[in-house]
């Protein structure tokens, strides 16, 4: 639930909505819509995408690091 909390709170801060960072980072807007509200956990690939897009680590993202 962290990545969900972390992703919503980066997408905010950067004034990203779903569809651009589904954009970005090659994977829908239905799977992205789906990691923000805690009912699918990204793959090790699409959180470093994430990470990569966002300027942060996986294990921020992860809630494992601030």
């Amino acid at each position: 639930m962290e990545f969900a909390l972390r992703l919503k709170q980066l997408m905010k801060e950067n004034g990203v909505n779903q569809v651009a960072l589904a954009k970005a980072i090659g994977y829908t807007q239905r799977a992205v819509s789906k990691w923000v509200n805690g009912q699918a956990e990204p793959t090790a690939t699409a959180i470093g995408l994430c990470a990569k897009y966002f300027g942060v680590t996986s294990d921020y993202l992860l809630g494992l690091d601030d």
